[in-house]
């Protein structure tokens, strides 16, 4: 798309007898389109750049990225995507993510993080954790305003920090989060349509047993007998 400056019409450079132009005459085009600009940006809005911070905030672009997050669906504790796999933890390359798997009084897997920790004194916020993820689950985040007098406990995130909604990630980023929560919805119903087969498959087999038991021969019964 073109600038302002460059939908101003330009003059045609006066011409001397012999057909060459002025000396000096692109430079003042420009200082014309200069000052042109310097007028306009004290009366009118799309150019008027200072922002007064903090009662102003700059939009944020979709593509900004800062320390990640964790997102869940409805609920923290019961929905989180996280499945603690540790993907994200083992590509990390200043390994500033610390990850514990829950699991019950058995010791088995209940396929969700008991501890996820990010340091973000360490974090270079490179993005990899949210492109290696398979779960849907970790992105960047486009918060900036961390700044703490605790160096340690104050940058140390756990799940209480990390965890957003899914609505959150659609505020923050609207197309990713539209494409992602499409994607999830179509695997699940393509799952409920594996389960409903499955279901069908095994109640029809039920039905061919008992249909085949009930047709079996009276001299067979009697026999039986």
């Amino acid at each position: 798309m073109d600038s302002p400056s460059s939908t101003i019409e330009r003059l045609p450079a006066p011409k001397r007898p012999g057909g060459w132009s002025i000396p000096g005459w692109g430079l003042l085009q420009g200082l014309a389109v200069t000052g042109r600009n310097m007028v306009e940006s004290y009366y009118k809005k799309e150019r008027m750049t200072t922002i007064q911070y903090p009662e102003e905030r700059a939009p944020i672009s979709p593509n900004f990225r800062n320390f990640p997050f964790l997102v869940f669906d409805t609920d923290p504790a019961a929905d989180l995507r996280c499945t603690a796999c540790s993907i994200c933890e083992k590509e990390c390359p200043p390994q500033c993510i610390y990850i514990v798997l829950d699991r019950d009084e058995n010791g088995k897997s209940l396929k969700r993080p008991r501890v996820f920790d990010i340091d973000l004194s360490v974090c270079m916020n490179c993005g990899i954790c949210a492109e290696v993820c398979p779960f849907d689950s970790i992105y960047m985040d486009g918060e900036y305003e961390l700044s703490t007098d605790d160096r340690f406990g104050g940058l140390l995130f756990g799940l209480d920090r990390l965890a957003k909604s899914a609505e959150y990630h659609m505020k923050l980023r609207p197309e990713q989060a539209t494409e992602v929560m499409a994607r999830r919805k179509a695997e699940e119903e393509k799952k409920a349509a594996a389960a409903a087969a499955k279901l069908a498959k095994a109640k029809a087999d039920a039905e061919a047993k008992a249909k085949a038991a009930a047709e079996v021969k009276p001299e067979e019964k009697g026999e039986e007998v």
